[in-house]
């Protein structure tokens, strides 16, 4: 049993009404049936988390129909929201739409990096852009502040959001994507209570580590690029998911879940089956 249960979303890409991804993706489609999934799950969810480009152009009209989506279910689940900033999210629609703040608008410079109490577990939403750019950064003034947040440790650890991923990729085009001197951020983070680090950006699923960290690159919600296509090619392919979070005891796990609509290989209770590995277990014995 969990004692945290977090959903992450990434990459959304949320576009107005009639608007389409790439001229193909309905990416306000994909949503609305991840969100029905999860509903329907009737599983526990502590909070919902959104790394970071919520929307593609950053209008807001697209942000109100995110939160317009996200915000009735996570309630009906008893469940926090958390967003955070993406590289094709624009600060001033973003703090007015999502976070009900117009400092953005007033300077426009400022970063929207927050801290959350899910359950007992600190999450903590970095700002990892800069307008007009694809990689990511944090400003020293953005470090001090995450190194004062985690001098107290939290009671179930910390959970690390930002969008740009601060690990290398073997992709060669999402490689220009991440974040630039991950090392200044190992150092903060070195010998805290951070036990996982989640992201996006890369539109892909991927794992490693940072100073001993893991960091998880969750799937996106929009669409997939092709991670072994042909030498010289960068393609992206129709396909969708998410993540869930569990703080098991005191170990996090990330899963992928897959969202793409496919058929059915078997659907039994849950119950014959653990009964069957019972069984089985007692035989070997």
């Amino acid at each position: 049993m969990s004692t945290v249960t977090i959903v992450q979303l990434t990459d959304t890409h949320i576009r107005p009404p009639g608007e389409l991804v790439h001229g193909m993706v309905d990416t306000y489609a994909n949503l609305t049936h991840v969100l029905q999934q999860i509903r329907a799950s009737q599983q526990p969810i502590d909070a919902i988390v959104l790394s970071g480009d919520l929307t593609d152009t950053g209008t807001p009209e697209a942000y109100r129909r995110l939160r317009d989506a996200v915000e009735p279910v996570a309630a009906e689940l008893g469940a926090q929201t958390v967003y955070a900033m993406g590289n094709h999210d624009d600060r001033a629609a973003f703090g007015t739409e999502l976070l009900d703040s117009d400092c953005a608008a007033v300077d426009p410079d400022v970063t929207f990096d927050q801290v959350f109490d899910v359950a007992g577990l600190r999450v903590i939403a970095l700002d990892s852009t800069t307008p007009r750019r694809h990689d990511g950064k944090l400003e020293a003034q953005q470090l001090d502040w995450l190194e004062e947040e985690l001098r107290t440790p939290a009671r179930h650890g910390t959970l690390l959001v930002l969008h740009h991923p601060p690990i290398p990729s073997p992709n060669a085009t999402t490689e220009l994507l991440r974040l630039e001197q991950p090392e200044l951020l190992a150092e903060v983070i070195a010998g805290t209570d951070v036990r996982l680090i989640i992201c996006g950006h890369n539109h892909l699923t991927a794992a490693a580590a940072l100073g001993g960290i893991p960091v998880w690159i969750g799937p996106p919600l929009s669409y997939r690029i092709d991670t072994i296509a042909p030498v010289g090619r960068h393609r992206g392919l129709v396909g969708f998911g998410y993540s869930r979070i569990d703080l098991l005891g005191t170990t996090m796990v990330a899963t992928a879940i897959e969202a793409t609509p496919a058929e059915t290989v078997y659907d039994r209770a849950e119950q014959d089956v653990l009964d069957q590995l019972a069984a089985l277990a007692a035989e070997a014995r």
